[in-house]
């Protein structure tokens, strides 16, 4: 069973708003931080924001800052990455990701990327000029 599911991807005019979610199949999720990452044709993946199992701390890449908005509710295993202002360079396959441990370390794994416990399939995202 794949731990995390994305959804949400798809083709959006720049300027426009998308919304990507990813489900956990248990609620395990639930005590994990959670984050998304991307990655563009011929580029490697970059974080790009992540959020403790409590929803207290969040953590954003300074190219999405103010632009995106992440997300969790527990009670339905779902984490969310609002997207606004979406720009041709934010195109890339999304991944969600899941990290255990002490919230602390737990976001400093996941702005690393090195190491992650769990990570999903990917969905697609296309900002169109």
């Amino acid at each position: 069973q794949v731990p995390l599911v994305e959804f949400g991807g798809g083709l959006v005019p720049a300027g426009g708003s998308l919304r990507l979610s990813c489900a956990a199949s248990d609620r395990t999720f639930t005590t994990y931080a959670m984050g998304w990452f991307r990655q563009a044709p011929g580029k490697e993946r970059e974080f790009v924001a992540a959020i403790s199992w409590s929803a207290g701390t969040t953590d954003y890449a300074d190219s999405v800052k103010g632009r995106f908005t992440i997300s969790r509710d527990n009670a339905k295993n779902t984490q969310y990455l609002q997207m606004n202002s979406l720009k041709p360079e934010d195109t890339a396959v999304y991944y969600c990701a899941a990290e255990g441990g002490r919230t602390a370390q737990a976001m400093s794994v996941m702005r690393s990327g090195n190491g992650i416990d769990y990570w999903g399939k990917g969905t697609l995202v296309t900002v169109s000029s």
